[in-house]
Order: structure tokens, then sequence, then C-alpha cells
């Protein structure tokens, strides 16, 4: 009685990550909407007011005057809906390498030659060749050896705008970013969240990568040679059930 379910409920994933793809069958992929981003939305809604510096109209006309957007101004991100840079260069390289080896051999020997004389009448019984000397004799040998080796190197430059979506109650700035850039029918996609301290912003509106805490950097696209490298949905189903 379940069957029914489960094959309706494998047509309906497949229609629905058909209609994914329909999206740029015979034109290029859609941008999303940049109104639905939540760095757009932060910067529509501000929240709470917060006063930073001395912003007083008789500082208006003063060249030191504190206020953001004088001359000698901070004008770093600390604010929900301000833009900073966040600059990723990743260039790691980890290579992990072990080895073992292991041995033992044994040997065992059971003999009676003799036992109230009884080997000797056994073996005139015994077949030709057979001897009642030696009655156990055991040898065994094991061995085992295992290597494993890692390599893994990645590099990574990329530098783009992120929007302050929210200011914590410890101050801590939470940070989103994406960018899309289409090139005939691909679409390429770059994702940047985390979490950044206001004092770790540097003086031209910069902030690291290794800076960011629980960053979480994704760099991808979507479109005609994606869909290509991607294995089909049936594949990626057999590939997850079958045990061999």
């Amino acid at each position: 009685m379940h069957t029914p379910l489960k094959f309706g409920g494998l047509v309906l994933l497949g229609m629905t990550m058909a209609c994914a793809r329909a999206d740029h069958i015979g034109s290029p992929p859609s941008f999303s909407p940049a109104m639905e981003a939540p760095e757009a939305r932060a910067m529509i809604e501000p929240g709470l007011p917060v006063v930073i510096g001395n912003d007083r109209p008789v500082d208006a006309a003063s060249l030191w005057s504190p206020a953001r957007a004088s001359l000698l101004g901070d004008r770093r991100a600390v604010v929900r809906g301000d833009i900073l840079t966040v600059v990723i260069e990743i260039d790691e390289k980890a290579e992990i390498s072990n080895s073992s080896d292991r041995s033992r051999s044994g040997s065992e020997s059971l003999s009676v030659p003799g036992l109230f004389g009884l080997p000797q009448r056994l073996n005139k019984k015994l077949p030709e060749g057979a001897s009642a000397d030696e009655l156990v004799g055991l040898d065994s040998q094991s061995s085992s050896s295992g290597d494993g080796s890692v390599t893994r190197k990645e590099k990574l430059e990329l530098r783009i705008a992120a929007a302050v979506v929210d200011v914590l109650p410890n101050g801590v700035l939470s940070i989103s970013g994406s960018q899309e850039l289409r090139v005939n029918f691909e679409l390429r996609e770059l994702l940047v969240t985390g979490f950044v301290r206001p004092e770790d912003v540097s003086r031209q509106n910069e902030i690291t990568y290794d800076k960011i805490a629980s960053a979480r950097v994704s760099y991808g696209g979507r479109g005609q040679i994606s869909d290509v490298q991607q294995p089909r949905i049936g594949q990626q189903v057999l590939d997850a059930v079958l045990p061999f």
C-alpha cells in the first residue's frame, strides 16, 4: 500500500528538480531578486536609531567634527544597513600520511616418542609413512600493513561587499553578502555570511576572512554547464540506496 505513495513522492521530487532547471532552458538563468536579499532588507529597515559620535548642528560646518559624514569621521560599518568589504584570501595546503606494519609468527608442536609402548604399537597400524611420534604440530603466521595519505590544497582570492544585517547584544555585527555574475548561459554565485567585531574592521572598511566567526562562503553557479556536470536525480537516488 505504501508503494504508490513512494512512487508519487519520487515523481513529485523529479518534477520539482525539473522545474528548477526549466528556468534556464533556452535562456540564461535568472538573477535572484536583489530586494529579497537579507542585506537589502537590513538597509530598508535600519532598526533602532544609534547615535554615532557627537552629531550636533554646530559641528556640521567644522572640519574636526566626529560625525560620520565629516572629513575625519569614522566611516566603518557599525550599524544595521552599513556596507563593508569582505576580503577572502585562502591559500591552504594540508598533507597527512600514515603508515603501519605488523607481523606475528608462532609455532607449537607435541610429540610422544614413548608412552608405555603405545606409539610403537600404533605406528604398526598406521598407513605407510604415518607416525605417532609427533602427534600435534601447529604453525601460525600473520602480517598486516597499511598506508594512508591525504593531500588537500585550496586557493581562493575574492572580494565581495557585504551588509550588516543585525547587531547582536554584545555589539558583534552579523554580516551577509551575495554577488551574481552571468556570462552567457552560466550564472556564477558568491555568498558569504558570518559574525565580525567592529574593532576588526579596518580603516578602509574591510574585513579579512580569518577574522569572521562562523564564516560561511559559497562559490558556485548554475546554468547549462552546471546541469550537464551534475548527475541526474535518478542516478543520485540509486547511489544513495544501492549497497554496492
